[in-house]
């Protein structure tokens, strides 16, 4: 695979992953053939695997995802990949530094020598280490980056933080903040309904402006269900929230995404395609692939938003973003930022994390999560760390405002659309 650390087997029906660095090979997930060129892995992800001319190059593709991966047929699989693999807290240590070394775009934008990170905490660790204590180490290790997309988990006991300042996108927040929109924002609204197993609420607001709230980019069927069902939910909300007779009669649309845990980038996309008429560039999308190199990436893979279809709102829209905008809703948001037509964004930068999550195995039984991939504008722009600003800032769900029942952004943006 071009990038991602990844060398396939593809034989007998049968997709299986090793996770390759220059220390290791693991096995990672695995998937059984349900068609032509498609397997599913037991989780129900779907993937397609495209051969091209020749026979010796071919392309994989994730449903949810909106970019492939380059294959390239070799012999036989790595050495490393057909003898026992490494075992003990030292060899965790090595796979689990190495994966970071040959992935991790951003250790240069966050002042961080990971060289020098190796040296301090691999004296730490021997025979005797326990899984408690490797976990401590490597949270450590990975905390000054910051990065919500960084997870060590190890079993129920998991690692995760985000940019300084900024709050996890959690049920708890979600459910405080959707009350407190419902009660102040919402209190003269019209048609108020939940859709997509509540992660999308439509409201008309008064002037004939438009309320749409999104807390994430998945789950509309139900946690478990396929992208195929997710999406065909998606497409049945947004049949009732902007269908013909109330696109005639809107006059501008806000879309919340404040509190937003992401989800899938191409459900993101599917939504950008009902607001516009015009086929434009929503970003490309390019992965680390040189492990000694990390100034080296994938050629970009430009990523098109196509008119919709059905009906479709082109008119003014103000996007509600702030620190607990993450991941798929920060590429939503990036989607939206050259759309025909104005995008107005009213609130505080986004996360900060834009790639999908590459999930890696360490001996022992831990897994470690990490983003190898960049999102760039039209210009070649990424807003990695310091995530999209707003054009127009204002507070987002601070003490004060919760205090003072205020939300400034909600009300900028009926401003912004003339209401």
């Amino acid at each position: 695979m071009d990038g991602y650390g990844t060398v396939l087997s593809i034989r007998n029906g049968k997709l299986q992953e090793y996770q390759t660095t220059a220390v290791s090979c693991l096995k990672g997930d695995s998937a059984r053939r349900t068609g032509p060129g498609t397997y599913a892995t037991p989780d129900g992800t779907v993937l397609t695997v495209r051969a091209r001319a020749g026979g010796d190059r071919a392309s994989m593709r994730a449903d949810g995802s909106v970019g492939s991966r380059n294959l390239r047929r070799i012999a036989e699989l790595p050495e490393a990949c057909t003898r026992p693999a490494p075992k003990g807290p030292r060899a965790a240590f090595d796979v689990f530094w190495q994966s970071f070394e040959e992935n991790y775009p951003f250790f240069a934008a966050k002042g961080i020598d990971w060289h020098a990170v190796r040296d301090q905490y691999r004296p730490r660790v021997h025979a005797k280490t326990t899984k408690g204590e490797l976990f401590a180490v490597f949270r450590e290790m990975v905390r000054p980056l910051y990065d919500a997309h960084v997870v060590v988990q190890d079993g129920d006991r998991r690692f995760g933080q985000v940019r300084p300042g900024t709050d996890m996108p959690t049920e708890e927040l979600d459910a405080k903040v959707k009350k407190f929109i419902v009660a102040r924002d919402l209190k003269n609204a019209r048609n108020l309904q939940d859709f997509a197993d509540g992660r999308i609420t439509y409201a008309d607001l008064p002037g004939g402006k438009g309320y749409l709230r999104i807390t994430g980019f998945g789950g509309y069927a139900g946690d478990d269900t396929s992208y195929a069902a997710q999406l065909a939910e998606l497409d049945r909300t947004l049949e009732t929230v902007l269908g013909q007779d109330r696109i005639r009669r809107l006059k501008g649309l806000i879309i919340d995404l404040r509190i937003n845990g992401g989800g899938s980038d191409a459900l993101g996309i599917h939504i950008a395609e009902r607001l516009t008429d015009t086929p434009y560039l929503a970003y490309s999308k390019r992965a680390r692939n040189d492990p000694a190199d990390p100034t080296r990436h994938t050629r970009p893979e430009p990523v098109y938003v196509t008119p919709a279809k059905g009906p479709r709102y082109t008119g003014l829209v103000a996007v509600l973003t702030g620190g607990s905008t993450v991941s798929a809703g920060e590429t939503f948001t990036q989607a939206l930022m050259d759309r025909p037509g104005r995008t107005v964004r009213i609130g505080q930068p986004t996360q900060g994390v834009f790639s999908d999550v590459m999930a890696r195995k360490l001996p022992g039984g831990m897994v470690v999560g990490l983003p190898n991939e960049e999102f760039l504008t039209r210009s070649g722009r990424t807003f990695d760390g310091l995530g999209i600003p707003p054009h127009l800032t204002e507070p987002v769900f601070t003490k004060e405002e919760f205090d003072k029942r205020k939300d400034s952004a909600f009300d900028r943006a009926l401003n912004v659309l003339g209401g």
